[in-house]
Formats: C-alpha cells, structure tokens, sequence
C-alpha cells in the first residue's frame, strides 16, 4: 500500500503537534493531534486543516487564535517540524 508518507520526501514534510484546548478540545473529541504537513505550511494552512477536520471547532478558521510553541502569533507564520501549535478558544467571563 502507497501512502503519502512514502511518496512524499522526508524533507518535505513537517510533523507539528497541535493541542486544543477548553471547547475545542470537547468538540474535536481530542486534546491533542499530530499532523504531517508541506514544508511551506502556515498556520494559516494548519487553521484551514483543522477546520475541515473538526468543523464543530469553527466556521471560520481565520479567527483562531493561535500560538506557536508558546507564542502568539498571525497566520502567516511558517511552521517549522517540530513546531507544538495550541489553539486556543475564546475566552468569556469576567465582571462588568
């Protein structure tokens, strides 16, 4: 059986893991994913996977927020292999 692991280069693939947190986490059924992806990924492109993947996360995938290990950051970022994406839900609550 051909997969994409042995068609595609070692180089040219990424391996990031993405951890989803509070509600996303309830709604994907997961608290963490592992994800192979092209060398030239953006988070803009792991937002866009996600949302097809787990469209109980979001509508619209260019409003997630996101950090990359550990920092926030826009989704034209590059992922590098290796890369722990958390997304993170909004947050409500507070006092008025």
């Amino acid at each position: 059986m051909i997969t994409t692991q042995s068609i595609l280069p070692r180089s040219g693939v990424l391996k990031v893991t993405v951890r989803l947190f509070a509600s996303y986490r309830e709604k994907a059924g997961t608290s963490e994913v592992e994800i192979e992806l092209p060398q030239e990924a953006t988070v803009g492109f792991l937002a866009s996977l996600m949302a097809k993947q787990y469209p109980g996360i979001t509508q619209r995938p260019d409003t997630l927020v996101i950090a990359v290990n550990q920092e926030y950051t826009d989704h034209l970022h590059g992922l590098s292999d290796g890369d722990e994406v958390a997304l993170i839900p909004p947050v409500s609550g507070g006092q008025a």
